[in-house]
């Protein structure tokens, strides 16, 4: 059964596509990272370029369409296992096919 209950749709399947776009950004999240760690309170002005990449790779991730339902068929295989096994698998790192 693949149909997807509210709390599915609305909070499962989204914070497994942040959890991979953040892999996927991954330079972008150490760049701004890096540059915070650097600047301490001037970030705000002094790290807008890193800031704007990085919500532009993000959302670039949450707005396609075939990204989500990657995530999404990632979701419920999760959830076939589970339900299946009884045991539920710690989420493991995505590594993007090179």
């Amino acid at each position: 059964n693949s149909k997807l209950r509210h709390v599915e749709k609305d909070v499962l399947i989204p914070q497994i596509m942040r959890d991979r776009a953040k892999e996927l950004c991954s330079d972008k999240v150490q760049a701004f990272t890096k540059c915070c760690q650097e600047t301490g309170l001037l970030m705000v002005v002094k790290c807008r370029q890193e800031n704007t990449a990085l919500k532009d790779c993000l959302v670039g991730y949450y707005t396609d369409p075939s990204f989500n339902e990657e995530c999404k068929a990632e979701y419920l295989k999760q959830r076939e296992e589970y339900r299946t096994t009884g045991i539920k698998k710690k989420r493991q790192k995505f590594t993007p096919n090179v």
